[in-house]
């Protein structure tokens, strides 16, 4: 099941003999005032050093053991009158952890010309010294803790932290092998774990479809009643209601197999011989299943990821879906159709109250499985993970959902500034038409994210 994606932060306010020591503490309560109020996560150093400052080089050995016993997952190092750089960059290097550099900004001379503190000279100083140690560290602007831009970047940098944490943790269940003809989801397993640490963890499709008709005929009646209930929101008038009956076992066979096994995502064969096996109404297990955890359609195992990293990167800020690149909008030049979405139905248009479901058009002798329906309006961001040869790469960009022509199956279309520009990069990257998406602004924290992720690139569709 989706894991909490909760982000343990080790603050390590650092000052110097230098400037003014009694300014450095007051400007390190307000920091942790502004922490609290945010309600992060954080671990400080007030029991290990007399004052809470490092300010000396000699201080990295404590501050160093007591950070690996507390298993934080990323450093933040507010410079609070200037900074000890040496003592900066062997406590990130030595912790090898995502590091953020921020210093409040400067106060104006004092009346006889001195000054209480150079924060931002000492960030400088320190940011040299973390890239000649090779730490992987991003940086606030200068501001005071209560500007926006503080809020927003430690915002950003956290969201960035649980993104590339949580790739490292995940695991994909694959339902079925790949389909066939599919060439475009070929994928190398072994990389994956190797260089992301992400696991694949195969279950048999006998096993699978054995167990979705064991929990329909144990749970039959509790089935029929959900059907029956008003808050049943799919139209499945003309519909088998033995397959939406399996539809619904599926929806917690899933749900149990993520629960015992830890999965984070699915990568589902998708057709033809489940759709064959269950009949009408898969659609609309996948679409409760799609609520809280991603789908992967046609045995994308890279889209699996893709959706991963989205939704960590949201933070909870509603599901993934998972569409593919079709056509481009008849009269709009900068409109694409997002299509054939394996999406939860509370992304659907508000005007629809209930969803119909029909047979996919392209696919016409299969059962009644597609759900029918149009995406809500609102931004959108895209993200696809992909690589070949030992190179992987993270495209992502954003767009709106717009109105458009009407068409089959779940779809939206979307609208960015300059769709040729996408096109080609899509062209000419390593991705195929498949993409996950979410509703929001996340291409900024995506892009931070690969700063913390070892052997991906970013990619921006929209720059």
């Amino acid at each position: 099941m989706i894991k909490e994606k909760t982000v343990k932060l080790g603050v390590c306010p650092i000052g110097k003999f230098v400037f003014s020591h009694e300014d450095a503490k007051i400007q390190k309560q307000l920091i942790y005032n502004k922490l609290n109020e945010l309600k992060v996560d954080y671990v400080d150093i007030e029991s290990v050093l007399e004052d809470g400052l490092v300010r000396e080089h000699n201080h990295v050995e404590p501050i160093v053991k007591y950070f690996k016993e507390q298993k934080i997952d990323a450093l933040f190092v507010p410079h609070c009158n200037f900074g000890t750089e040496s003592a900066v960059g062997m406590i990130a290097r030595q912790l090898g952890l995502p590091t953020l550099l921020w210093g409040p900004r400067d106060a104006a001379p004092m009346e006889d010309g001195t000054r209480l503190r150079d924060s931002l000279c000492g960030m400088f100083a320190s940011s040299k010294v973390l890239y000649k140690l090779g730490v992987d560290y991003s940086y606030i602007e200068n501001c005071t803790v209560e500007d926006n831009q503080f809020k927003e970047g430690l915002d950003k940098f956290l969201r960035a932290v649980s993104t590339a944490k949580y790739l490292k943790q995940s695991k994909i269940g694959q339902i079925g092998t790949r389909i066939d003809f599919f060439w475009c989801t070929i994928c190398n397993e072994s990389e994956l774990l190797e260089k992301f640490g992400v696991q694949v963890l195969p279950f048999d499709m006998v096993d699978y479809i054995s167990d979705i008709r064991k929990l329909a005929d144990r749970n039959r009646s509790l089935y029929r009643a959900e059907i029956k209930d008003d808050s049943f929101i799919f139209d499945i008038s003309g519909i088998d209601e033995e397959g939406v009956i399996k539809s619904l076992a599926m929806r917690d066979v899933l749900f149990e197999y993520a629960e015992k096994y830890n999965i984070d995502a699915w990568s589902i064969q998708s057709f033809m011989s489940i759709q064959e096996s269950i009949g009408d109404g898969i659609g609309i297990g996948e679409a409760y299943v799609q609520e809280r955890m991603p789908i992967a359609a046609e045995s994308d195992i890279h889209g699996a990821i893709s959706s991963i990293i989205l939704e960590a990167a949201a933070k909870g800020n509603g599901p993934s879906f998972f569409p593919e690149f079709t056509v481009r909008h008849p009269e709009n030049d900068n409109s694409v159709l997002l299509w054939h979405a394996a999406a939860a139905a509370s992304l659907r248009d508000p005007k629809i109250k209930k969803i119909p479901l029909a047979p996919p058009w392209i696919l016409a002798s299969l059962p009644a499985t597609s759900l029918q329906f149009n995406f809500k309006p609102g931004d959108v961001t895209v993200c696809r993970f992909d690589g070949d040869r030992g190179e992987y790469r993270l495209g992502t960009g954003e767009g709106k959902m717009i109105d458009g022509p009407k068409t089959r199956e779940s779809y939206g279309w979307m609208e960015v500034p300059d769709w040729p520009s996408w096109e080609r990069k899509l062209m000419e990257g390593p991705y195929p038409h498949h993409c996950s998406c979410i509703y929001g602004h996340e291409a900024d924290v995506l892009e931070e994210a690969t700063k913390f992720i070892p052997n991906l690139t970013v990619q921006r569709f929209d720059k």
